[in-house]
């Protein structure tokens, strides 16, 4: 499976691409370096929306690994728009399921940022964030995008 690292603002993340499409974001330094021209192209437009580019990822072919219901819920993830946030509770009425179930499917998506679990707040606080640096990478992201960024309940 070709992987391309890169460095970021919150530390080393490497892309990883299956049959023609990412199929991971992982927090560190990959082990393995493969360019593809797809990995290239996401790690650009990673780099861009690092430097502020609005939501560069809307085309992007993506394919996580998951249960039927956890990809319900990663593409309602995608439908939130840059700058805005919704809660767990929001995301359970377009997905299914509750918001501790989707704060579950939230913890296991194997493509952050691209697929926007971030955006995804408690309705009292900031909820979780699976990223290497906790909810302190949360607020990062929010911050870039412009978003309200609630508080560390």
């Amino acid at each position: 499976m070709p992987q391309l690292s890169m460095h970021s603002p919150l530390g080393g993340l490497t892309l990883s691409e299956d049959d023609g499409a990412i199929v991971a974001l992982d927090w560190g330094w990959g082990r393995d370096q493969d360019e593809t021209p797809l990995l290239r192209a996401v790690r650009d437009r990673l780099d861009a929306y690092f430097d502020g580019a609005a939501d560069p990822f809307d085309d992007l072919p993506l394919a996580p690994y998951g249960t039927a219901y956890q990809q319900k819920v990663w593409q309602a993830l995608r439908a939130i728009p840059v700058g805005q946030t919704r809660t767990y509770r929001d995301i359970a009425r377009t997905a299914g399921g509750s918001p501790r179930s989707v704060g579950q499917a939230n913890s296991v998506n194997p493509i952050p940022i691209l697929i926007p679990c971030h955006r995804v707040v408690a309705a009292l606080g900031l909820g979780g964030y699976s990223g290497d640096g906790g909810l302190a990478d949360k607020q990062f992201l929010l911050g870039l995008e412009g978003a309200a960024v609630p508080s560390l309940v």
